[in-house]
């Protein structure tokens, strides 16, 4: 049984279609919908090793060149059907393994920041944590 399409979709999904009627226009969509997604896997991809949505953004990126790129769509179709897979897995792992991960990916989050502010900037956490803590 399939979900009927929102209207808005609908509307879209029309639009695109007259645009690749005429032959410029789907040219000029595909190139149009290529710079944008590079653009927006460029800003994600420069974004994953500091704190914030990196790969959610990778992500986006990937549905925009999903519309005119098939090899997009299957690539879009893959990574959702794996993170929905690893999704369920934990859901149905006992909440103490549960609780594990998410220390796990709270110091693997934590070491990344540390270390990009570190590295990039010269600020040390770790140091002026201990500065107000009171200890040498």
């Amino acid at each position: 049984m399939t979900k009927p399409v929102p209207r808005w979709r609908r509307g879209i999904h029309d639009r695109m279609a007259l645009i690749r009627a005429n032959p410029t226009g789907a040219i000029a969509l595909k190139i149009g919908v290529g710079i944008l997604g590079a653009v927006v896997v460029a800003v994600g991809i420069v974004a994953i090793p500091l704190p914030g949505p990196g790969w959610g953004i990778v992500i986006v990126g990937l549905a925009i060149w999903a519309v005119e790129f098939a090899w997009a769509r299957h690539l879009l179709h893959f990574t959702r059907k794996h993170v929905q897979a690893w999704t369920r897995w934990i859901m149905r792992q006992p909440w103490p393994l549960r609780s594990l991960l998410g220390l796990l990916c709270f110091v693997f989050i934590s070491a990344v920041v540390w270390l990009s502010l570190k590295l990039t900037m010269g600020i040390d956490l770790f140091r002026i944590g201990l500065d107000l803590l009171g200890r040498p």
